[in-house]
């Protein structure tokens, strides 16, 4: 990078880590709520049916509708403080990148 100091190249060095980390959370985020779409899907769904069933392995289980409706509660919920945390790593990371780009875009007014 011809014509830039070290620092400002160390700091769009950080920025594009920045970028690879947001990238990551995006996707990590979309998988995320993809799971909390069918989450709620089946909630939706064993509201309308009397018998309910389990996948465990490769067979099907009978189950109890209240116990299969908690457990997918449960599924639910830490689904939901996962997306929650990784979006308040995404707004550091973004807060973090926008204050770096500010300081190498500074430096090269000078």
């Amino acid at each position: 990078m011809a014509g830039l100091t070290k620092d400002q190249e160390e700091k769009i060095a950080q920025l594009q880590l920045f970028e690879q980390n947001l990238q990551g959370f995006l996707m990590q985020k979309q998988n995320l709520q993809a799971q909390l779409i069918e989450l709620e899907s089946a909630l939706n769904e064993i509201d309308k049916t009397d018998i309910s069933y389990r996948i465990i392995g490769n067979i099907m289980v009978k189950t109890k509708k209240e116990d299969l409706k908690k457990d997918l509660v449960q599924k639910k919920e830490i689904v939901e403080l996962k997306i929650k945390s990784l979006e308040k790593q995404e707004n550091s990371i973004k807060d973090r990148a926008k204050k770096t780009q500010t300081e190498v875009l500074e430096g090269m007014k000078k």
